[in-house]
Protein backbone atom coordinates (compact mmCIF):
# COMPACT_ATOMS: atom_id res chain seq x y z
CA UNK A 1 0.00 0.00 0.00
CA UNK A 2 1.42 3.33 -1.06
CA UNK A 3 0.09 6.83 -0.47
CA UNK A 4 1.20 10.23 0.75
CA UNK A 5 1.49 9.49 4.49
CA UNK A 6 5.21 8.78 4.50
CA UNK A 7 7.20 9.13 7.73
CA UNK A 8 4.16 9.60 9.97
CA UNK A 9 4.69 8.78 13.66
CA UNK A 10 2.69 6.11 15.49
CA UNK A 11 -0.87 7.06 16.42
CA UNK A 12 -0.22 7.90 20.10
CA UNK A 13 2.36 10.56 19.26
CA UNK A 14 0.42 11.97 16.29
CA UNK A 15 -2.77 12.13 18.37
CA UNK A 16 -0.96 13.78 21.29
CA UNK A 17 0.18 16.56 18.96
CA UNK A 18 -3.25 16.90 17.34
CA UNK A 19 -5.24 17.33 20.55
CA UNK A 20 -3.14 20.37 21.42
CA UNK A 21 -4.44 22.14 18.29
CA UNK A 22 -7.54 23.96 19.55
CA UNK A 23 -8.52 25.21 16.08
CA UNK A 24 -8.41 21.67 14.69
CA UNK A 25 -10.47 20.30 17.56
CA UNK A 26 -13.04 23.06 17.15
CA UNK A 27 -13.35 22.41 13.41
CA UNK A 28 -13.74 18.67 13.96
CA UNK A 29 -16.24 19.01 16.79
CA UNK A 30 -18.49 21.34 14.82
CA UNK A 31 -18.39 19.31 11.61
CA UNK A 32 -18.78 15.82 13.05
CA UNK A 33 -21.62 16.78 15.39
CA UNK A 34 -23.47 18.53 12.56
CA UNK A 35 -23.15 15.58 10.19
CA UNK A 36 -24.08 12.91 12.71
CA UNK A 37 -27.14 14.81 13.97
CA UNK A 38 -28.43 15.19 10.41
CA UNK A 39 -27.72 11.53 9.70
CA UNK A 40 -29.71 10.42 12.74
CA UNK A 41 -32.71 12.38 11.47
CA UNK A 42 -32.44 10.93 7.95
CA UNK A 43 -32.10 7.35 9.22
CA UNK A 44 -35.06 7.73 11.58
CA UNK A 45 -37.31 8.35 8.57
CA UNK A 46 -36.98 4.69 7.51
CA UNK A 47 -38.98 2.22 9.58
CA UNK A 48 -37.06 -0.66 7.99
CA UNK A 49 -33.54 0.73 8.54
CA UNK A 50 -32.38 -2.32 10.50
CA UNK A 51 -33.69 -4.64 7.77
CA UNK A 52 -31.83 -2.60 5.13
CA UNK A 53 -28.69 -2.74 7.26
CA UNK A 54 -28.94 -6.52 7.52
CA UNK A 55 -29.61 -6.82 3.79
CA UNK A 56 -26.48 -4.78 3.04
CA UNK A 57 -24.44 -7.00 5.34
CA UNK A 58 -25.74 -10.16 3.69
CA UNK A 59 -25.09 -8.88 0.16
CA UNK A 60 -21.55 -7.90 1.03
CA UNK A 61 -20.76 -11.14 2.87
CA UNK A 62 -22.16 -13.26 0.04
CA UNK A 63 -20.12 -11.32 -2.50
CA UNK A 64 -16.91 -11.65 -0.51
CA UNK A 65 -17.41 -15.41 -0.15
CA UNK A 66 -17.72 -15.71 -3.92
CA UNK A 67 -15.51 -12.80 -4.94
CA UNK A 68 -13.53 -14.81 -7.49
CA UNK A 69 -16.69 -15.71 -9.42
CA UNK A 70 -18.17 -12.22 -9.38
CA UNK A 71 -14.93 -10.54 -10.45
CA UNK A 72 -14.67 -12.84 -13.48
CA UNK A 73 -18.31 -12.09 -14.29
CA UNK A 74 -17.61 -8.36 -13.92
CA UNK A 75 -14.67 -8.56 -16.32
CA UNK A 76 -16.78 -10.40 -18.89
CA UNK A 77 -19.63 -7.87 -18.58
CA UNK A 78 -17.36 -4.80 -18.84
CA UNK A 79 -15.53 -6.28 -21.83
CA UNK A 80 -18.80 -7.15 -23.59
CA UNK A 81 -19.92 -3.53 -23.11
CA UNK A 82 -16.78 -2.16 -24.82
CA UNK A 83 -14.56 -1.56 -21.79
CA UNK A 84 -11.04 -2.84 -21.12
CA UNK A 85 -10.21 -4.48 -17.78
CA UNK A 86 -6.78 -4.43 -16.13
CA UNK A 87 -5.75 -6.29 -12.96
CA UNK A 88 -3.37 -4.65 -10.47
CA UNK A 89 -1.89 -6.73 -7.65
CA UNK A 90 -0.46 -3.74 -5.78
CA UNK A 91 0.02 0.03 -5.83
CA UNK A 92 3.08 -0.02 -8.08
CA UNK A 93 1.33 -2.09 -10.73
CA UNK A 94 -1.80 0.07 -10.64
CA UNK A 95 0.25 3.28 -10.95
CA UNK A 96 2.23 1.81 -13.84
CA UNK A 97 -0.95 0.76 -15.68
CA UNK A 98 -2.62 4.14 -15.28
CA UNK A 99 0.55 6.03 -16.21
CA UNK A 100 0.95 4.02 -19.41
CA UNK A 101 -2.72 4.48 -20.33
CA UNK A 102 -2.48 8.26 -19.92
CA UNK A 103 0.81 8.51 -21.82
CA UNK A 104 -0.70 6.47 -24.67
CA UNK A 105 -3.24 9.28 -25.20
CA UNK A 106 -0.46 11.87 -25.55
CA UNK A 107 -1.99 14.01 -22.81
CA UNK A 108 -0.15 15.52 -19.86
CA UNK A 109 -3.18 16.53 -17.78
CA UNK A 110 -6.04 14.57 -16.25
CA UNK A 111 -9.08 15.46 -14.15
CA UNK A 112 -9.99 13.25 -11.21
CA UNK A 113 -13.06 12.46 -9.17
CA UNK A 114 -14.24 10.18 -6.39
CA UNK A 115 -11.36 7.86 -5.80
CA UNK A 116 -9.93 7.10 -2.41
CA UNK A 117 -8.27 4.13 -4.08
CA UNK A 118 -6.03 6.47 -6.08
CA UNK A 119 -5.06 8.27 -2.87
CA UNK A 120 -4.36 4.89 -1.27
CA UNK A 121 -1.83 4.03 -4.00
CA UNK A 122 -0.36 7.55 -4.32
CA UNK A 123 -1.42 7.91 -7.95
CA UNK A 124 -1.08 11.70 -8.15
CA UNK A 125 2.55 11.51 -7.07
CA UNK A 126 3.25 8.64 -9.48
CA UNK A 127 1.71 10.57 -12.38
CA UNK A 128 3.66 13.70 -11.46
CA UNK A 129 6.86 11.66 -11.70
CA UNK A 130 5.83 10.86 -15.29
CA UNK A 131 5.18 14.53 -16.11
CA UNK A 132 1.40 14.23 -15.83
CA UNK A 133 -0.59 16.70 -13.70
CA UNK A 134 -3.73 15.39 -12.02
CA UNK A 135 -6.39 17.95 -11.06
CA UNK A 136 -8.75 17.04 -8.21
CA UNK A 137 -12.27 18.29 -8.96
CA UNK A 138 -14.16 17.51 -5.76
CA UNK A 139 -14.35 20.74 -3.75
CA UNK A 140 -12.83 19.28 -0.59
CA UNK A 141 -10.16 17.39 -2.54
CA UNK A 142 -9.35 20.61 -4.40
CA UNK A 143 -8.86 22.40 -1.08
CA UNK A 144 -6.53 19.63 0.12
CA UNK A 145 -4.55 19.63 -3.13
CA UNK A 146 -4.17 23.40 -3.37
CA UNK A 147 -3.12 23.53 0.28
CA UNK A 148 -0.41 20.85 -0.19
CA UNK A 149 -2.31 19.02 2.50
CA UNK A 150 -3.57 15.50 3.19
CA UNK A 151 -7.19 14.33 3.44
CA UNK A 152 -8.44 13.79 6.98
CA UNK A 153 -11.96 12.42 6.48
CA UNK A 154 -13.53 9.92 4.10
CA UNK A 155 -16.52 12.06 3.12
CA UNK A 156 -15.17 15.55 3.84
CA UNK A 157 -11.39 15.40 3.22
CA UNK A 158 -10.94 19.05 4.27
CA UNK A 159 -12.98 18.76 7.46
CA UNK A 160 -10.00 20.03 9.45
CA UNK A 161 -10.14 23.39 7.64
CA UNK A 162 -12.49 26.24 8.46
CA UNK A 163 -13.87 28.72 5.94
CA UNK A 164 -11.26 31.37 6.65
CA UNK A 165 -8.45 28.91 6.03
CA UNK A 166 -10.06 27.78 2.77
CA UNK A 167 -10.41 31.37 1.55
CA UNK A 168 -6.73 31.99 2.28
CA UNK A 169 -5.71 28.83 0.40
CA UNK A 170 -7.74 29.86 -2.63
CA UNK A 171 -6.31 33.38 -2.61
CA UNK A 172 -2.75 32.11 -2.35
CA UNK A 173 -2.74 29.01 -4.53
CA UNK A 174 -5.31 29.27 -7.32
CA UNK A 175 -3.02 31.40 -9.46
CA UNK A 176 -0.52 28.51 -9.61
CA UNK A 177 -3.14 26.58 -11.57
CA UNK A 178 -3.53 29.36 -14.12
CA UNK A 179 -6.53 31.24 -12.76
CA UNK A 180 -6.29 33.49 -9.68
CA UNK A 181 -9.03 33.60 -7.08
CA UNK A 182 -11.66 36.33 -7.67
CA UNK A 183 -10.91 39.75 -6.20
CA UNK A 184 -12.56 40.29 -2.86
CA UNK A 185 -13.15 36.60 -2.25
CA UNK A 186 -14.98 36.16 1.07
CA UNK A 187 -15.30 33.13 3.31
CA UNK A 188 -19.00 32.67 2.54
CA UNK A 189 -19.65 29.08 1.33
CA UNK A 190 -21.42 30.27 -1.84
CA UNK A 191 -18.47 32.48 -2.79
CA UNK A 192 -15.95 29.72 -2.15
CA UNK A 193 -17.97 27.22 -4.18
CA UNK A 194 -18.32 29.68 -7.05
CA UNK A 195 -14.58 30.36 -7.04
CA UNK A 196 -13.92 26.61 -7.28
CA UNK A 197 -16.51 26.24 -10.03
CA UNK A 198 -14.96 28.95 -12.18
CA UNK A 199 -11.50 27.60 -11.45
CA UNK A 200 -12.36 24.08 -12.58
CA UNK A 201 -14.62 24.80 -15.53
CA UNK A 202 -11.82 25.25 -18.02
CA UNK A 203 -10.19 22.06 -16.74
CA UNK A 204 -13.37 20.09 -17.46
CA UNK A 205 -13.74 21.56 -20.94
CA UNK A 206 -10.08 21.03 -21.84
CA UNK A 207 -9.40 17.60 -20.34
CA UNK A 208 -9.20 14.62 -22.68
CA UNK A 209 -8.58 12.08 -19.90
CA UNK A 210 -10.41 11.54 -16.62
CA UNK A 211 -9.66 9.23 -13.70
CA UNK A 212 -12.38 8.09 -11.34
CA UNK A 213 -13.17 5.58 -8.69
CA UNK A 214 -16.53 3.94 -8.07
CA UNK A 215 -18.80 3.28 -5.13
CA UNK A 216 -20.08 0.05 -6.65
CA UNK A 217 -19.49 -2.23 -9.64
CA UNK A 218 -22.32 -4.53 -10.82
CA UNK A 219 -21.05 -7.92 -11.95
CA UNK A 220 -24.28 -8.76 -13.77
CA UNK A 221 -24.17 -5.78 -16.14
CA UNK A 222 -20.64 -4.37 -15.93
CA UNK A 223 -22.07 -1.07 -14.63
CA UNK A 224 -20.03 1.28 -12.42
CA UNK A 225 -21.75 3.66 -10.01
CA UNK A 226 -20.55 6.94 -8.50
CA UNK A 227 -22.44 8.87 -5.79
CA UNK A 228 -21.59 12.56 -5.47
CA UNK A 229 -23.13 15.89 -4.54
CA UNK A 230 -21.48 18.59 -6.64
CA UNK A 231 -21.80 17.62 -10.31
CA UNK A 232 -18.04 17.45 -10.82
CA UNK A 233 -18.31 13.70 -11.10
CA UNK A 234 -20.83 13.96 -13.92
CA UNK A 235 -18.47 16.30 -15.77
CA UNK A 236 -15.50 13.96 -15.35
CA UNK A 237 -17.45 10.91 -16.37
CA UNK A 238 -19.01 12.33 -19.53
CA UNK A 239 -16.81 15.03 -21.12
CA UNK A 240 -13.34 13.45 -21.58
CA UNK A 241 -12.52 11.11 -24.44
CA UNK A 242 -10.82 8.53 -22.18
CA UNK A 243 -12.06 7.41 -18.76
CA UNK A 244 -9.89 5.33 -16.42
CA UNK A 245 -11.54 3.98 -13.27
CA UNK A 246 -9.41 2.59 -10.42
CA UNK A 247 -11.56 0.52 -8.08
CA UNK A 248 -10.87 -1.88 -5.21
CA UNK A 249 -11.98 -5.43 -5.93
CA UNK A 250 -14.29 -5.42 -2.88
CA UNK A 251 -16.60 -2.82 -4.48
CA UNK A 252 -18.36 -5.38 -6.68
CA UNK A 253 -21.98 -6.42 -6.05
CA UNK A 254 -23.65 -9.32 -7.85
CA UNK A 255 -26.78 -7.83 -9.42
CA UNK A 256 -28.44 -4.60 -10.47
CA UNK A 257 -31.18 -5.19 -7.88
CA UNK A 258 -28.58 -5.21 -5.08
CA UNK A 259 -28.08 -1.49 -5.66
CA UNK A 260 -31.59 -0.90 -4.30
CA UNK A 261 -30.33 -1.42 -0.74
CA UNK A 262 -27.25 0.79 -1.01
CA UNK A 263 -29.08 3.57 -2.85
CA UNK A 264 -31.05 3.98 0.38
CA UNK A 265 -28.39 3.40 3.03
CA UNK A 266 -25.28 5.12 1.64
CA UNK A 267 -26.70 8.64 1.11
CA UNK A 268 -28.39 8.68 4.51
CA UNK A 269 -25.28 7.42 6.31
CA UNK A 270 -22.87 9.76 4.53
CA UNK A 271 -24.46 13.08 3.58
CA UNK A 272 -27.74 12.59 5.51
CA UNK A 273 -29.68 12.92 2.25
CA UNK A 274 -32.50 10.69 1.04
CA UNK A 275 -30.61 10.31 -2.20
CA UNK A 276 -27.50 11.83 -3.71
CA UNK A 277 -27.94 14.89 -5.94
CA UNK A 278 -25.88 13.05 -8.59
CA UNK A 279 -25.83 9.28 -9.01
CA UNK A 280 -23.91 8.46 -12.18
CA UNK A 281 -23.96 5.00 -13.74
CA UNK A 282 -22.11 3.89 -16.86
CA UNK A 283 -21.67 0.61 -18.65
CA UNK A 284 -18.74 0.35 -21.04
CA UNK A 285 -18.83 2.78 -23.95
CA UNK A 286 -21.58 4.03 -26.25
CA UNK A 287 -20.99 5.57 -29.68
CA UNK A 288 -21.61 9.32 -29.60
CA UNK A 289 -22.27 9.45 -25.87
CA UNK A 290 -19.58 9.92 -23.24
CA UNK A 291 -15.97 8.73 -23.35
CA UNK A 292 -14.89 6.76 -26.42
CA UNK A 293 -12.51 4.59 -24.39
CA UNK A 294 -13.10 3.11 -20.95
CA UNK A 295 -10.50 1.31 -18.81
CA UNK A 296 -11.25 -0.39 -15.50
CA UNK A 297 -8.28 -1.06 -13.21
CA UNK A 298 -9.23 -3.62 -10.55
CA UNK A 299 -7.06 -3.05 -7.49
CA UNK A 300 -6.07 -5.71 -4.94
CA UNK A 301 -3.30 -4.05 -2.89
CA UNK A 302 -3.76 -6.18 0.23
CA UNK A 303 -7.46 -6.92 -0.12
CA UNK A 304 -6.95 -10.62 -0.87
CA UNK A 305 -4.86 -10.92 2.30
CA UNK A 306 -7.65 -9.28 4.31
CA UNK A 307 -10.18 -11.62 2.69
CA UNK A 308 -8.29 -14.61 4.07
CA UNK A 309 -8.93 -13.47 7.66
CA UNK A 310 -12.28 -14.83 8.87
CA UNK A 311 -12.77 -12.00 11.37
CA UNK A 312 -10.92 -9.15 9.68
CA UNK A 313 -12.54 -9.59 6.27
CA UNK A 314 -15.72 -7.83 7.40
CA UNK A 315 -13.80 -4.56 6.98
CA UNK A 316 -14.14 -5.17 3.22
CA UNK A 317 -17.90 -4.65 3.53
CA UNK A 318 -17.22 -0.93 4.02
CA UNK A 319 -19.10 1.35 1.61
CA UNK A 320 -17.09 4.45 2.66
CA UNK A 321 -20.01 6.35 4.21
CA UNK A 322 -17.85 7.79 7.07
CA UNK A 323 -20.63 7.43 9.67
CA UNK A 324 -18.19 5.71 12.05
CA UNK A 325 -15.83 8.70 11.95
CA UNK A 326 -18.56 11.15 12.90
CA UNK A 327 -19.52 9.31 16.10
CA UNK A 328 -16.02 8.29 17.21
CA UNK A 329 -14.77 10.18 20.32
CA UNK A 330 -11.17 9.38 19.39
CA UNK A 331 -11.43 10.68 15.82
CA UNK A 332 -13.25 13.82 17.00
CA UNK A 333 -10.29 14.76 19.17
CA UNK A 334 -7.34 13.45 17.16
CA UNK A 335 -8.47 14.16 13.59
CA UNK A 336 -7.73 12.13 10.49
CA UNK A 337 -4.05 12.88 9.97
CA UNK A 338 -3.09 11.06 13.18
CA UNK A 339 -4.06 7.75 11.56
CA UNK A 340 -1.33 8.09 8.94
CA UNK A 341 -3.57 6.74 6.18
CA UNK A 342 -6.08 7.85 3.61
CA UNK A 343 -8.56 5.79 5.65
CA UNK A 344 -8.89 7.48 9.08
CA UNK A 345 -11.17 6.86 12.02
CA UNK A 346 -12.51 3.50 13.21
CA UNK A 347 -12.68 1.95 9.74
CA UNK A 348 -9.12 3.07 9.04
CA UNK A 349 -7.97 1.53 12.32
CA UNK A 350 -9.07 -1.90 11.06
CA UNK A 351 -8.69 -1.55 7.29
CA UNK A 352 -5.26 0.06 7.02
CA UNK A 353 -3.38 -2.53 9.15
CA UNK A 354 -4.91 -5.29 7.02
CA UNK A 355 -3.98 -3.65 3.71
CA UNK A 356 -0.49 -2.58 4.80
CA UNK A 357 0.30 -5.15 7.49
CA UNK A 358 1.27 -4.42 11.09
CA UNK A 359 5.04 -4.45 10.75
CA UNK A 360 5.46 -0.66 10.91
CA UNK A 361 5.07 1.23 14.17
CA UNK A 362 2.13 3.30 12.94
CA UNK A 363 0.17 0.35 11.54
CA UNK A 364 0.77 -1.68 14.70
CA UNK A 365 -0.58 1.24 16.76
CA UNK A 366 -3.83 1.72 14.82
CA UNK A 367 -5.84 -1.15 16.38
CA UNK A 368 -5.29 0.61 19.72
CA UNK A 369 -6.69 3.92 18.42
CA UNK A 370 -10.09 3.24 19.94
CA UNK A 371 -11.92 3.25 23.25
CA UNK A 372 -13.98 0.21 22.09
CA UNK A 373 -17.16 2.13 22.97
CA UNK A 374 -19.02 0.49 20.07
CA UNK A 375 -20.61 3.64 18.63
CA UNK A 376 -19.01 2.87 15.25
CA UNK A 377 -20.74 -0.53 15.06
CA UNK A 378 -24.11 0.97 15.96
CA UNK A 379 -24.09 3.39 13.01
CA UNK A 380 -22.42 1.19 10.37
CA UNK A 381 -24.93 0.63 7.53
CA UNK A 382 -23.40 -2.77 6.71
CA UNK A 383 -22.99 -3.86 10.36
CA UNK A 384 -19.20 -4.12 10.49
CA UNK A 385 -18.34 -5.12 14.07
CA UNK A 386 -15.38 -2.76 14.29
CA UNK A 387 -14.69 -3.39 18.02
CA UNK A 388 -14.47 -7.13 17.35
CA UNK A 389 -11.95 -6.60 14.56
CA UNK A 390 -9.95 -4.14 16.67
CA UNK A 391 -9.55 -6.69 19.46
CA UNK A 392 -8.66 -9.35 16.88
CA UNK A 393 -5.96 -7.14 15.36
CA UNK A 394 -4.61 -6.21 18.81
CA UNK A 395 -4.11 -9.91 19.43
CA UNK A 396 -2.16 -10.20 16.18
CA UNK A 397 0.03 -7.24 17.11
CA UNK A 398 0.71 -8.75 20.53
CA UNK A 399 1.63 -12.11 18.98
CA UNK A 400 4.22 -10.58 16.69
CA UNK A 401 5.99 -8.99 19.65
CA UNK A 402 7.56 -5.60 19.98
CA UNK A 403 9.21 -3.32 22.55
CA UNK A 404 8.45 -4.61 26.01
CA UNK A 405 6.67 -7.69 24.69
CA UNK A 406 9.01 -10.19 26.41
CA UNK A 407 8.77 -8.39 29.75
CA UNK A 408 4.97 -8.18 29.52
CA UNK A 409 4.72 -11.86 28.58
CA UNK A 410 6.95 -12.85 31.52
CA UNK A 411 4.88 -10.69 33.90
CA UNK A 412 1.63 -12.27 32.72
CA UNK A 413 3.11 -15.76 33.08
CA UNK A 414 4.26 -14.99 36.62
CA UNK A 415 0.88 -13.53 37.55
CA UNK A 416 -0.86 -16.63 36.17
CA UNK A 417 1.33 -18.90 38.29
CA UNK A 418 0.69 -16.87 41.45
CA UNK A 419 -3.08 -16.95 40.89
CA UNK A 420 -2.93 -20.73 40.44
CA UNK A 421 -1.40 -21.06 43.94
CA UNK A 422 -3.74 -19.61 46.59
CA UNK A 423 -1.23 -19.79 49.43
CA UNK A 424 1.32 -17.79 47.46
CA UNK A 425 -1.39 -15.32 46.45
CA UNK A 426 -2.45 -14.84 50.08
CA UNK A 427 1.15 -14.34 51.23
CA UNK A 428 1.68 -11.76 48.49
CA UNK A 429 -1.46 -9.85 49.46
CA UNK A 430 -0.39 -9.65 53.11
CA UNK A 431 3.12 -8.54 52.14
CA UNK A 432 1.66 -5.82 49.92
CA UNK A 433 -0.54 -4.58 52.76
CA UNK A 434 2.32 -4.40 55.23
CA UNK A 435 4.30 -2.21 52.81
CA UNK A 436 1.41 -0.17 51.42
CA UNK A 437 2.69 3.11 52.92
CA UNK A 438 5.72 2.82 50.65
CA UNK A 439 3.76 2.28 47.40
CA UNK A 440 3.99 5.18 44.89
CA UNK A 441 0.74 6.47 43.38
CA UNK A 442 2.27 6.38 39.91
CA UNK A 443 5.04 3.78 39.60
CA UNK A 444 7.85 4.79 37.25
CA UNK A 445 8.11 2.90 33.98
CA UNK A 446 4.39 2.09 33.77
CA UNK A 447 3.98 4.36 30.74
CA UNK A 448 0.48 5.30 29.60
CA UNK A 449 -1.14 3.12 32.27
CA UNK A 450 -0.48 5.72 34.99
CA UNK A 451 -0.02 8.94 33.04
CA UNK A 452 -3.52 10.12 33.92
CA UNK A 453 -4.59 7.83 36.78
CA UNK A 454 -3.35 6.87 40.25
CA UNK A 455 -3.06 3.31 41.46
CA UNK A 456 -5.94 2.48 43.85
CA UNK A 457 -5.10 2.46 47.54
CA UNK A 458 -4.89 -0.99 49.14
CA UNK A 459 -7.41 -1.77 51.91
CA UNK A 460 -6.32 -2.41 55.49
CA UNK A 461 -6.76 -6.17 55.10
CA UNK A 462 -7.16 -8.64 52.22
CA UNK A 463 -10.68 -9.65 51.22
CA UNK A 464 -10.02 -13.31 52.11
CA UNK A 465 -9.18 -12.29 55.72
CA UNK A 466 -12.27 -10.07 55.94
CA UNK A 467 -14.43 -12.88 54.61
CA UNK A 468 -13.02 -15.36 57.12
CA UNK A 469 -13.97 -13.00 59.96
CA UNK A 470 -17.40 -11.92 58.73
CA UNK A 471 -18.91 -14.74 56.70
CA UNK A 472 -20.78 -16.09 59.74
Amino acid sequence: MSGTFVGMPAFPKAARDAVRDETLRGNLRHATHTIRDKRATAVAELADWQELREAGRRIKDHTLRHLDRYLVQLEESVTAAGGIVHWAADADEANRIVGELVKATGESEVVKVKSMATQEIGLNEALAAEGIHAYETDLAELIVQLGDDRPSHILVPAIHRNRGEIRDIFREKMASWGRPAPDGLTEEPADLAEAARLHLREKFLRAKVAISGANFMVAETGTLVVFESEGNGRMCLTLPETLISVVGIEKVVPTWQDLEVFLQTLPRSSTAERMNPYTSMWTGTTDGDGPRTFHLVLLDNGRTDALADDIGRQALRCIRCSACLNVCPVYERAGGHAYGSVYPGPIGAILTPQLRGTTSEIDASLPYASSLCGACYEVCPVAIDIPEVLVHLREKVAEQGGPGHRLEKAAMKAASWVMDHPAVMAAGERAALRTRALHPKRPPGAGAWTESRDLPELPEEPFRDWWRKNRT
